[in-house]
């Protein structure tokens, strides 16, 4: 259960100090992107100086996205009730120590061990960063800036990882792509021991350690079971029984949680249809983006017989299109509504996995280009819109919890993707893999494809269009309550066009809300008041200064307008 107390708040601080404190967590979040993807590109070359099997090079990728996947719910909760500071000082810690192992790493066994320990100590990092700059940055609107700020680090970090490892192996070797992290991990540690006060929150959630205990189990029973039954035999008595031990596991984590006042993942959350569609959606996008870095570097060194630098040249159209296309998402969304970005990167992932589909070792070079730009704007379009959709579906008291499930699923469905179409791959591969992987990797691929379908179908489904300005009733994108129609518009209001601040400042609603006035206290109007427009329909996080909108606008802030917006109409 949950305990209340009296929560320790960061003490103000100068407007210096909070933007170090500021860029440490981007630094925090930068090397924790950055090894999502920076490791894809060395493989190849991993696998010669190691003498790693394809199933070994799916562990190396799957031992740190596993893990950080399991265990990103548990470490807020960790943080909250023993300090934030010292939980994101003791990821750093280890995260850095863990990276210098991993150079130095005698085999392909102690490369995966230190993988592991990189996974655990950036699980401490991501969402205890964001509870530092909630409780640093107190005003509404500089606190929407500077988590603004912070999530586009993770975008570039992501953008930026295959293009970098493909530089430092080309040039140092496959061991230097562990080396970035150290000095980037000791400017981290120094600026956090130095700028960064400590601070709890005065609502502990009590550690579900049955249900993180299972959520290990099951991802990595059933990772486990694909990666190793398509090296050995999908038949063997311990593969099927590792495939029900993640089943039995899931069922039993269900039935733990529905009995817990304070469950790990709630499991009536998936009762609402637009939330258990961006969880989805984070899956398949990001089990595409696996897959895409794990097959085709392999096909670009392996097959095409290019050198680690000019593979990750050849990611560059990719990752400028993953860094460029959430802002233009982001712009659709605000205007048009969830469903017209999630559709369009949908169509986009399908039609650039169906090309790989056909890749052989003569493609050419445009052909080869375009379609990697194609799958970079599907997955630019759909990644930012993925926590907005989850947090927009649910209730604001359960907003924070709902894009940490968000952000758990863009972990698993990078794992899952990784894993499944090693798993294709090394079924079908029978021969060496220059000549052999472009025929072994088209069913890979297809599923791949049919992972893009799967994103653009729940695009469509599960989200809502923009409704037209002039139509009476306005409703956000998956409410939980019904909304009563607004009234006319009064004459005297200007409407208002909001602008976007950043595509994922949703992910952190729950730390810009203010409390819900209530009825009784409102002040009567003597001038006409300023009312954005369509105030249910936009998005939460976009922000106008120009406009005179002095904060985000959440919809607490849409309830009490309208209450306002009644009373001056009473009074009228």
């Amino acid at each position: 259960m949950a305990h209340h107390g009296r929560g320790t708040r960061a003490r103000q601080v100068s407007p210096e100090r909070r933007q170090l404190i500021l860029a440490t967590c981007c630094l925090s979040l930068f090397i924790v992107g950055l090894d999502n993807t920076i490791v894809n590109v060395a493989l190849p070359t991993i696998a010669r100086g190691l003498s790693a099997s394809v199933s070994g090079l799916q562990w190396i990728v799957d031992g740190y996205t596993m893990v950080l996947a399991s265990l990103v719910m548990l470490a807020g909760a960790t943080a909250d009730r023993f300090g934030r500071r010292r939980v994101f000082q003791t990821g750093l810690t280890v995260f850095t120590v863990s990276s210098a192992l991993c150079s130095v790493a005698p085999s392909l066994g102690w490369l995966i061990a230190f993988r592991v320990l990189q996974a655990i100590g950036g699980s401490m990092l991501n969402p205890v960063a964001v509870s530092i700059i909630s409780s640093v940055f107190q005003g509404r609107a500089e606190r929407a800036w500077a988590i603004g700020i912070w999530i586009s680090m993770f975008g570039v970090s992501m953008a930026l990882g295959p293009v970098l490892g493909g530089i430092l192996t080309g040039t140092a070797g496959w061991r230097s792509i562990f080396w970035v992290n150290v000095p980037v991990g000791l400017a981290a540690i120094a600026l956090a021991s130095r700028c960064i006060p400590e601070s709890r929150s005065g609502v502990q959630r009590r550690p579900d350690l049955v249900a993180q205990v299972l959520v290990i189990v099951m991802l990595g029973s059933l990772i486990y079971a694909i990666i190793e039954g398509a090296r050995t035999d999908w038949r063997e008595p311990a593969i099927r029984g590792l495939f029900g031990l993640a089943g039995v596991a899931l069922a039993v984590l269900v039935l733990w949680d529905l009995r817990r006042k304070d469950p790990l993942i709630d499991p009536r959350y998936f009762r609402n249809l637009p939330f258990t569609g961006a969880v989805l959606t984070g899956i398949c996008a990001f089990g595409s983006l696996g897959g895409f870095l794990f097959l085709g570097t392999l096909y670009l060194q392996d097959t095409r017989g290019l050198p680690a630098l000019d593979a990750g040249l050849h990611m560059l159209p990719a990752a400028a299109a993953m860094a460029v296309c959430p802002l233009l998402a982001a712009r659709l969304a605000a205007s048009n509504g969830l469903r017209v970005p999630l559709t369009v990167g949908g169509a986009a992932l399908t039609l650039s996995m169906a090309a790989m589909s056909r890749l052989t070792a003569s493609s050419g070079e445009f052909y080869l280009i375009a379609t990697f730009m194609v799958f970079g704007i599907g997955l630019g379009m759909v990644d930012g819109q993925i926590s907005t959709a989850a947090v927009s579906a649910m209730p604001p008291s359960q907003a924070g919890l709902a894009s940490g499930i968000a952000s758990a699923s863009r972990q698993m469905g990078q794992a899952l993707g990784v894993a499944i179409s090693g798993a294709l791959l090394n079924a079908n591969l029978h021969g060496p893999v220059r000549t052999e992987f472009a025929s072994a990797s088209r069913p890979a691929w297809l599923l791949l494809t049919g992972c893009g379908c799967a994103v653009l179908v729940l695009g469509l489904t599960t989200t809502r269009a923009m409704p037209r300005r002039n139509e009476p009733e306005v409703v956000a994108e998956g409410p939980t309550e019904k909304r009563e129609p607004l009234p006319p518009r009064a004459a005297s209001v200007q409407p208002r066009t909001l602008q976007v601040l950043a595509p994922s400042v949703q992910d952190l609603e729950p730390h810009l809300q203010d409390p819900d006035p209530p009825v009784q206290d409102l002040e009567p109007l003597t001038q006409p008041m300023w009312l954005p427009r369509d105030p249910v329909a936009q998005q939460p996080g976009y922000y106008a200064p120009a406009a005179g909108n002095p904060s985000v606008l959440t919809r607490r802030d849409q309830v009490y307008y309208r209450r306002r917006w009644r009373a001056s109409d009473d009074q009228g």
